[in-house]
């Protein structure tokens, strides 16, 4: 499972990255994402699901980044 680094990155680019790192991805294939605290952790998950992913999990890590865990809907 890929790991897509997005801390640091501004809403709506978080967004965009993980939709170009999904495209790439197989329906049912796995995705993690690092997201910052905030509009990324509140925008990014909600987004990916209208888009008709599904969301696995969501943790906050020990240095206070979310690490969302994402599957790859049907296209």
């Amino acid at each position: 499972m890929a790991t897509i680094d997005l801390r640091g990155v501004s809403c709506p680019t978080n967004f965009v990255k993980a939709k170009l790192a999904l495209e790439e991805l197989e329906p049912g294939d796995r995705l993690e994402l690092l997201l910052d605290d905030g509009e990324a952790v509140k925008n990014v998950p909600r987004s990916l699901k209208g888009d008709g992913h599904k969301l696995l999990a969501l943790q906050e890590t020990a240095e206070g980044h979310y690490l969302l865990t994402v599957e790859k809907g049907e296209e």
